[in-house]
């Protein structure tokens, strides 16, 4: 794709930094702050948008809520993966019903991948009428524009065109928290998995520049940040659309070099774009967490064609067998979807089999469900979901039963844990996280949050370590 397509210059970005100072005069001529809520649902990149977002609402003057009765302007960033994501959206909007009956003048928008799909904008222009604004990811960066459109249109804007996407730099942020940060590396996706809408929702491959996201890590440390994540639908791609040399591998070694007390995650990697120079650099950086989370999707071969995964189970097994070898502190996991269409209980068991034999620290484990506008949702699917929760059920009592027994390995460790979060658990009060991304429940003091402690792990389950920190 075209760069010059694909970046933003600075005359389009300032467009927008305008219209957020026009819709901060309206606001601010209203004589009372407005109050703006984001709802978020979907994966971490759904998060970082949300953050942008909010961003946005700060700049045109806006106070931030999480009460959607008080809104004076709700936006719903949402997801399109699964059917179950789309439902709690419909439900929600439904029930906004009830707060533009009590607030006429209340503002409602839809975005994210589930808006950008053609028939869900459509669905949402005949039967969700009060919905003013829907605009797709591809969109997200001129909100501050469509927003002033609905002001002064005084009618609904829907912006969810088929465009190839953008890359928009200087976007204001919203972070919640001090202690973990998204850093999105990367836009859309290349690979159209038969069971997956991401490619049409979210455009092809582009990466932002290396010397932009150096730039934000580096403020983000300085600012004391302790966890940074990079994000893409599949970093590993990173800099394939760049030709300047620069790829997933010398990204990660240049950020390293930052100095700090920090760790670098990322995700999602797609195992066709794993390679040994990338487990190098990963042992290799001090600052880069030994954790790998791998979508394997399938144990069977026959299987994984059919997904449209370029690899095979073999090459998936030597992948993970160098990692290890180059990390042996590595903490693996995966995706796994059982019951695509066509698959049979022999081939079910295939995946089982792997998972057994590769035994996972934690598996995210899922049964098909169809995504209107992709292949898979076009395939023959003879076997009744009662069978399929079967196999399923049998893929988690497996994976259960190594995550125990991994866990159970813990116990006695002293180890180095970001202190995170508090619970709602009297006896545990608060969260942690290893290296590995492991949680740990902690009785402590909340003025350790965002500190990294040496905790003794002094048992275990299924889920997650308890611990007490090591004075």
């Amino acid at each position: 794709m075209d760069r010059n397509l694909v970046l933003l210059d600075e005359v389009q970005t300032a467009r927008q930094r305008d219209f957020e100072k026009k819709l901060k005069a309206i606001h601010e001529s209203r004589g009372q702050t407005p109050l703006a809520m984001v709802d978020t649902f979907g994966c971490q990149q759904n998060v970082a948008d949300s953050q942008n977002i909010m961003g946005m609402l700060e700049a045109m003057g806006c106070a931030l809520t999480d009460d959607p009765a008080k809104a004076d302007i709700v936006v719903l960033n949402t997801c399109a993966i699964r059917d179950h994501a789309e439902k709690r959206v419909f439900g929600t909007l439904g029930a906004l019903t009830h707060t533009k009956k009590a607030n006429p003048n209340q503002i409602i928008c839809l975005s994210g991948c589930m808006a950008q799909r053609p028939e869900v904008a459509e669905k949402v222009r005949q039967s969700y009428r009060h919905v003013d604004l829907v605009f797709g990811p591809q969109a997200m960066w001129k909100f501050p524009e469509l927003l002033y459109e609905v002001y002064t249109r005084h009618g609904r804007v829907f912006s969810v065109e088929d465009e190839h996407g953008h890359i928009a730099e200087g976007m204001p942020v919203v972070r919640e928290g001090d202690i973990r940060a998204w850093v999105s590396i990367m836009y859309g996706c290349n690979n159209f998995c038969s069971y997956c809408i991401v490619p049409y929702v979210r455009g092809r491959e582009r990466s932002r520049d290396a010397d932009k996201i150096i730039a934000e890590v580096r403020e983000l440390v300085a600012a004391g940040y302790k966890e940074i994540t990079l994000l893409g639908q599949n970093v590993n791609s990173y800099g394939n659309d760049l030709h300047n040399g620069w790829n997933f591998a010398r990204l990660l070694r240049a950020i390293d070099e930052i100095e700090g007390d920090y760790l670098i995650r990322f995700m999602s990697s797609q195992p066709k774009d794993a390679s040994h120079e990338l487990f190098d650099a990963m042992a290799e950086c001090r600052h880069v967490a030994k954790q790998l989370h791998l979508p394997v999707q399938s144990g069977c071969d026959r299987v994984l064609r059919a997904m449209n995964r370029p690899y095979d189970r073999e090459k998936y097994v030597e992948l993970i067998t160098y990692a290890r070898k180059v990390m042996p502190e590595l903490v693996l996991t995966s995706d796994v979807i059982i019951g695509f269409p066509g698959e049979t209980e022999a081939e079910a068991m295939e995946t089982v089999d792997l998972v057994k034999k590769t035994e996972f620290d934690a598996l995210f484990t899922f049964i098909f469900s169809p995504r209107p506008g992709t292949p898979a949702a076009k395939m023959d699917d003879p076997v009744p979901r009662a069978e399929k929760q079967v196999w399923f059920d049998r893929l988690c009592e497996a994976q259960n039963e190594i995550s125990a027994r991994r866990h159970a390995a813990y116990v006695g460790r002293t180890l180095r844990v970001l202190m995170d979060g508090e619970t709602d658990d009297v006896r545990w009060p608060l969260s942690a996280r290893t290296e590995g991304g492991r949680l740990v429940h902690m009785v402590g003091e909340k003025s350790m949050l965002g500190t990294y402690q040496m905790v003794k792990i002094t048992d275990s389950n299924t889920w997650a370590l308890f611990g007490e920190v090591v004075r």
